[in-house]
């Protein structure tokens, strides 16, 4: 028997993405996934995708009632909640001189904001031996021209991981962090698209190559069971080892395109 089978699992931002590779991955595990995302339409087909029980909840992670309702509900109706996963992220790139402060609020809002609420209304209904995984980022430790909001967030969600883990940790909830290079989604079709970017992204990979939601979803599985039941406050890097060279910068490419 897998070691997350019969585990209520919440993915958020589970209609796609890493978030879809992993719901997918436990549930081929046997977990009861529960896809939460903010579209709901694309939520309830990825549901209906995975059958066995599988059930979809609209949830935005910059409300924290939105949230607090979707943990409260999913615990009263299947039991418990067991396993969280929260995805959900967006990067508004600009230069700090020209970055408009409505772009830096939501990065905020829904990286690092957002992620205090799942935390905080997940591990309000887990006990003992439940597992808390966030995504964060490579930008949670190189830097990125342009990318001021995005990079702060991540860097900060890192440090939150592992203030939850110190204060979980007594009622033995465990809580830990992935941190993916570039990973192919439809949230980096715009680097991946231009060779040039794409070269400087391979260049300062040492194995050479972007990673897929299937390389992350695997280590989600890990910190989401038993096998790793004396890991916590961990931010586990997978990203083929671009965090020993340098991050390209994206926002000079784009400007010399345009010329």
């Amino acid at each position: 028997m897998s070691a997350v089978s019969g585990r209520t699992t919440v993915v958020i931002g589970g209609a796609s993405g890493i978030g879809w590779a992993s719901a997918q991955l436990l549930a081929a595990e046997g977990a009861t996934v529960v896809i939460a995302d903010i579209d709901a339409d694309q939520a309830a087909a990825r549901a209906g995708e995975l059958g066995g029980g599988a059930r979809s909840v609209r949830v935005d992670v910059t409300d924290e009632e939105s949230v607090r309702a979707l943990f409260e509900g999913t615990a009263s109706d299947l039991g418990s909640v067991d396993i969280t996963l929260n995805c959900a992220g967006v990067n508004l790139p600009g230069m700090i001189v020209d970055l408009d402060a409505a772009s830096w609020q939501r990065t905020l809002d829904l990286c690092l904001t957002g992620a205090f609420h799942v935390i905080k209304h997940s591990a309000r209904v887990m006990g003992a031996g439940a597992a808390i995984t966030s995504i964060t980022s490579l930008n949670a430790r190189q830097p990125a021209a342009g990318f001021a909001g995005y990079c702060a967030a991540k860097a900060g969600l890192a440090m939150l991981t592992q203030v939850a883990a110190l204060e979980l940790g007594e009622k033995g909830i465990r809580v830990n962090a992935i941190s993916p290079g570039l990973v192919e989604t439809p949230l980096v079709t715009g680097l991946t698209s231009v060779p040039v970017i794409q070269d400087d992204f391979t260049d300062n990979t040492p194995l050479g190559r972007n990673g897929q939601p299937s390389d992350v979803a695997q280590a989600v599985l890990y910190l989401s069971s038993d096998a790793s039941s004396w890991v916590t406050g961990e931010v586990l890097d997978i990203n083929g080892g671009a965090h020993l060279r340098r991050y390209p910068d994206v926002m000079k490419h784009l400007a010399t395109l345009s010329g």
